[in-house]
């Protein structure tokens, strides 16, 4: 992460803004300058980072049933709208499955109103008291038995017919873009409630606006605020800068090698259509903007005579760093240094004079030590 200056300091607007050119001067040639205006402009304070475009939102379609597809009437990048039919699964096994069921429901309705006539005979039967009250409990009973076994077959018709007229169906939830298929005519899928279902359509909510996860570091998370400006760059479009805002920010960390960073979202508007799903972006959070200051070329703040020597630069920074003491620090700081460079000088001379030229490793080892 980098972190542009607030604001520039104020006595640099007083430097005449010039650049030295030393490609190709010696110590003998005049020096070139080169001349510029103070203009009034903004600067920015900005944060930088790196991010991954994604939709607002992604549905993933899973198959409600079990079947063998038979029919696909969407391919990769249609266009869908909610309850639009995208796959059709084969339902010939749901259909024996029904018309089975359908004869389990006639069945029950014939015992279930076998049973009503004989609890109606039971009843009469017992307000003359021609049978035990242990008998016509027992018929009340199995009347509540056969109702119920009708109620149980009527609803798995039921279930088996949804199956077939909604289940069988796989259509959209919402209105989008189809970014993935994953099925083929003659697949099987199996149900959403199995462990091993995958998602056979990823649908795309909208790519008319899409948003950008970027991960920033504990020690610009702080600065980071939901509506600032974002300004992003991709690498597939040289050139072109993008504008979006900041969104949210996660609170859940993510530490990887010790450096903890937090999740940043940035909405993103893409009328144009130039963002796709999957791009990566490099991206300036803007924390503070000035507007209408004086403002001058980088290069000149950076100005290095090439004309002095490394000695001669050496006592200017020296002296440059003596602003703000008072006489007798000054004092005594040049006397530290002068003292320090006289010790350095006679070490330096001492080691000339004790070696002279020859190799303070000879006489270790001789090539010729040892031959007769």
């Amino acid at each position: 992460m980098t972190r542009g200056h607030k604001k520039p300091f104020p006595e640099f607007f007083l430097f005449a803004a010039c650049l030295f050119l030393s490609a190709g001067c010696d110590t003998n040639s005049a020096p070139v300058y080169e001349f510029t205006q103070i203009n009034r402009g903004a600067i920015e304070r900005t944060i930088s980072s790196t991010g991954t475009l994604h939709p607002v939102a992604i549905v993933r379609v899973l198959p409600r049933m079990s079947g063998k597809v038979e029919v696909i009437h969407v391919d990769f990048n249609s266009i869908v709208s909610r309850g639009e039919i995208l796959a059709e699964l084969n339902t010939d096994v749901l259909r024996l499955r029904r018309e089975q069921q359908m004869a389990q429901v006639i069945r029950a309705r014939a015992n279930y109103e076998l049973q009503v006539l004989n609890f109606e005979n039971q009843r009469m039967l017992a307000e003359r008291n021609l049978i035990s009250d242990f008998d016509f409990r027992n018929s009340q009973t199995t009347l509540d038995i056969m109702r119920a076994e009708l109620a149980a077959t009527e609803a798995s018709l039921l279930a088996i017919e949804i199956e077939i007229n909604q289940y069988a169906f796989i259509t959209s939830p919402i209105d989008g873009i189809i970014l993935d298929r994953t099925i083929n005519v003659g697949d099987t899928v199996v149900d959403s409630s199995s462990s091993n279902s995958p998602a056979i359509f990823t649908v795309a909510e909208n790519l008319e606006e899409m948003q950008i996860e970027s991960w920033v570091g504990e020690m610009d998370i702080a600065s980071i605020h939901e509506g600032q400006d974002v300004r992003f760059t991709l690498e597939s479009l040289p050139g072109r800068v993008f504008m979006g805002t900041v969104e949210s920010k996660r609170l859940m960390p993510s530490v990887q090698d010790n450096v903890v960073s937090y999740k940043v979202i940035i909405s993103a508007g893409n009328r144009e259509g130039l963002l796709l799903p999957g791009m990566t972006c490099s991206i300036e959070i803007i924390e503070e903007r000035v507007e209408n200051i004086f403002v001058v070329p980088n290069a000149a703040l950076r100005y290095q005579p090439t004309h002095l020597s490394a000695q001669e630069i050496e006592d200017m920074i020296f002296m440059a760093g003596l602003h703000g003491m008072d006489d007798t620090q000054r004092a005594a700081a040049v006397t530290q240094r002068q003292e320090a460079q006289a010790s350095n000088a006679r070490v330096a001379s001492n080691s000339q004079s004790g070696t002279g030229n020859q190799n303070p490793l000879s006489g270790l080892f001789n090539p010729n030590m040892g031959r007769a």
